[in-house]
Order: C-alpha cells, then sequence, then structure tokens
C-alpha cells in the first residue's frame, strides 16, 4: 500500500498557528474536550522524562507535570511555545518537527500527543521518530483526525465547486497500519466521532479558521469569492442542520496508547 501524505507547507502552517496562539484555547473546545479524553487513558506512574508533543498553547502542560520528573514540550510554531511558557515556566521547551525530532534515541518514557500528528505530512515517518525516542517500555498516548474530519463541509463545498476546500485525512486502517509497522504494541485503540454544533455558517467557519482547520494541502482554504458561492454554501450545508436548527461539524477522533 502506498503510504499517504499530506502536502503540508510547514513554515506557513507554524506561522498561521502561532499568529492564532492568543485567541486559540477560546476556539479549541474539541481540543480540550478530546485532551482530557486522552489524559483519562495515560497509566498512573511516575515518568522520568514526558514530552507534550504538539504541545500548542500548553494547556495540558499543568495536569502533566505531575506525573513526571521532568516535562518537555514541543511544537511547530514559536509562538504557540512563547503561550505554552506563560502557562508553566518549568517545562524545557524545544521548537521543531515530529517527523524529525531533536531528541536522542530511547531519551523519553511517555509521550503525549494530542490533535498534532494529523498535520504531519508523512505519518509514517512521525511514528517511526516517536517510536525512535522513546525507551524500551516506553509509552506514547496520542489522538489524532482520521478520514470523516469535516465530512459535512466537504459535502457542502461540493455543492459549490469542484475544488478542494478540506484538507483530507488518513484513513483509520491505514493509521493503525503505519503505527504497527513503526515497532509499537497497541494496548488501547478506537475512535470516537465527535460533533460541534453551530448556530450558523459563519459561528462555524471562524472557528475553523480559529483552530487552523482552513488550511487545505499546506495553503489556505481558496476564499468564498463573493456572496453567490457564500450562498451555495450555505445552501449546501443547510440540509444537514439538526432539528434545533445548528449546523454540525463532525470530527472522527482515533485514540491510541502504543507501547514501544
Amino acid at each position: 500500500m502506498p503510504e499517504w501524505q499530506l502536502v503540508v507547507d510547514k513554515q506557513d502552517l507554524a506561522a498561521r498557528f502561532g499568529k492564532a496562539a492568543g485567541e486559540y484555547d477560546r476556539h479549541a473546545q474539541l481540543q480540550q474536550a478530546v485532551g482530557e479524553a486522552l489524559l483519562a487513558t495515560i497509566p498512573q506512574r511516575n515518568y522520568p522524562l514526558a514530552l507534550d508533543l504538539g504541545c500548542g498553547t500548553g494547556f495540558f502542560l499543568p495536569k502533566l507535570r505531575p506525573l513526571c520528573q521532568q516535562l518537555l514540550a514541543l511544537d511547530l510554531a514559536p509562538g504557540m511555545l512563547a503561550a505554552a511558557r506563560r502557562r508553566l515556566p518549568d517545562p524545557w521547551l524545544l521548537c521543531g518537527d515530529a517527523e524529525q525530532l531533536p531528541l536522542a534515541d530511547a531519551s523519553v518514557d511517555l509521550i503525549f500527543s494530542s490533535l498534532a500528528l494529523q498535520w504531519c505530512a508523512r505519518p509514517a515517518q512521525a511514528f517511526r521518530e516517536l517510536h525512535r525516542v522513546l525507551k524500551p517500555g516506553g509509552l506514547l498516548v496520542f489522538s489524532t483526525l482520521t478520514a470523516g474530519t469535516l465530512t459535512e463541509l466537504r459535502q457542502a463545498w461540493q455543492q459549490v465547486d469542484a475544488l478542494d476546500h478540506v484538507n483530507r485525512f488518513i484513513e483509520l486502517a491505514e493509521l493503525r497500519l503505519r503505527v504497527e509497522q513503526a515497532g509499537f504494541t497497541v494496548q488501547q485503540w478506537h475512535s470516537v466521532a465527535h460533533r460541534l454544533y453551530y448556530p450558523g455558517l459563519p459561528e462555524l467557519l471562524k472557528s475553523l479558521k480559529g483552530i487552523g482547520a482552513n488550511q487545505v494541502g499546506g495553503r489556505r482554504a481558496g476564499g468564498l469569492g463573493g456572496r453567490q458561492r457564500y450562498a451555495g454554501l450555505e445552501q449546501g450545508y443547510a440540509r444537514f442542520r439538526d432539528t434545533d436548527g445548528r449546523l454540525p461539524v463532525t470530527y472522527d477522533v482515533c485514540y491510541g496508547v502504543l507501547c514501544r
């Protein structure tokens, strides 16, 4: 099977997330809920060295800190790391890429990564790197977005034009395959469809922009381009309204607990 890849302009990605850091937590209800669920999967023991991979604004650093003797926080975006520094001053902050980690082999006991790995160009390479830096017996607990995410928005755009306005995410079966090929033993694995609801299209699009989900193929999604296109998108999305008149956004999230 050819390896799944995403075209990502990582410089642009880092700049856009860094720019959004000040307002990110306000739009990150999904990220916070998923991260809390992921925290609950961590076996309760003392970890000499833990890593929050894709730490963002550092929202989970205070909750990870009691689990370990030393805590690293890594993100691609310097702006996010600046926000993380204000959240908890004592972690070691690293600016880096999950596909090329600036860490020694077999150096980390626990890796926590919530809703970050979906931005990797080559998820298989990221999992190989995560396996490399974990100590034997070390744990990776992660969540990531999979195919089916933003399906309503994708289908609504198809009523407007044939362009690709929405990121595509890895299929769950391929994700499992790449995890196992990297050498991990799977201890826990499940997928959950999370849904958020918005009163209308403006609120929905603003939220997606706030969490960086308006990036497609390493670039910004094309603009609406006028009232007619906006009306077409609104009409295409209207068929998904629930009985309360709200517009749903679906995020298919895979949760995994892996052991090296």
